[in-house]
């Protein structure tokens, strides 16, 4: 491999099918790249069953640990009946596969759309889910997998992009707002004080959420970490304040059927926003040698995306200063 290539260059049509093949199925050559930037994914026809989705892991992201911890949650919440989409094992019983010097797993192909988060009766039915999620989840700890805190995606995403990425002219802005950023977040969390940690979904936004037959199935737990329960529940609210307030109130609704909910988290959800805004562009900085990456996300590091960057990160740091979501 030339030291300029990047591994997953070397994930042809044939590896992958290779790859399915090695576990027994028999490939039909149909195979289809699903949108995946993290890693790579594909729908593969089998002969005479229904197609299979092949997850092939980024290289060294997760060590083996991590990603069997996992795959052990989602089977945990698949023994207490959720509808996870969950990796099949092989017939010797493991999840984590490996061929051409790649870490992959495989996954029954699970239909359905986006869930509509406007909609207060479906969010009441997800409440219901991720407060029986959360139960299972706070039965006891991630050993293995990273928590979600302030020096992970704050303060290492805000070096990155200042040593390496941030253009001249704009590095005293950029140092002096997400300077800014981190203190209100550091006093934030002062101000709400120690709360508990669990496993959670970690990315629950409404493409990680399949709605089929008025139900929802939860997929794709690649960013399952340890964080406050909030973390799986503040990316479903949008709009102005009496909107979110009402989209709350269903979720809640639900929740608490199964959980108890501490509404001091409440206040987290704008630290846990800004942290996500600040380590999504070192998430792209981190992948820009990845080719899909330049390909894809073409507007990123352009002296444009770093004024407008600049001022997303203004406006947000005006959000960390506005009253926290209430209880109705």
């Amino acid at each position: 491999m030339s030291p300029n290539s990047h591994p997953f260059q070397q994930l042809t049509p044939d590896l992958v099918m290779d790859a399915v093949e090695s576990q027994g199925f028999s490939c039909d050559s149909r195979i289809f790249a699903l949108n995946s930037y993290e890693n790579r994914v594909y729908q593969v026809g089998i002969d005479d069953a229904p197609p299979l989705i092949a997850k092939f892991y980024r290289p060294n992201r997760w060590s083996e640990q991590q990603i069997q911890e996992e795959h052990n949650f989602c089977f945990e919440l698949v023994d207490h009946e959720l509808p996870v989409v969950a990796p099949l094992k092989s017939s010797g019983g493991a999840s984590l596969l490996q061929y051409g010097g790649f870490h992959f797993a495989l996954y029954p192909r699970q239909g359905g759309h986006a869930p509509e988060f406007d909609n207060l009766d479906n969010l009441k039915i997800l409440g219901r889910l991720l407060g029986r999620i959360h139960g299972t989840g706070a039965v006891k700890p991630f050993a293995h997998r990273p928590t979600l805190d302030r020096e992970s995606f704050g303060t290492a995403s805000v070096r990155l992009i200042e040593e390496q990425f941030i253009p001249a002219e704009y590095r005293a802005s950029y140092t002096a707002v997400t300077g800014q950023l981190l203190e209100a977040i550091d006093a934030i969390l002062a101000e709400v004080g120690p709360v508990r940690y669990i496993r959670t979904h970690g990315d629950c936004h409404a493409g990680n959420i399949l709605w089929r037959d008025n139900a929802p199935h939860f997929v794709d737990f690649d960013d399952a970490r340890m964080a406050p329960a909030v973390q799986d529940l503040w990316m479903m609210f949008s709009g102005e304040r009496p909107r979110q307030l009402a989209q709350l109130d269903s979720l809640l609704e639900g929740y608490r059927e199964f959980c108890d909910f501490e509404p001091r988290e409440l206040r987290l959800i704008e630290p846990l926003r800004t942290l996500r805004m600040l380590h999504y562009s070192a998430w792209l900085a981190r992948r820009w040698g990845d080719p899909l990456f330049p390909h894809t996300f073409f507007w990123f590091n352009t002296t444009r995306y770093w004024g407008e960057h600049i001022l997303e990160l203004r406006e947000q740091l005006a959000a960390l200063c506005e009253p926290a979501l209430e209880l109705q």
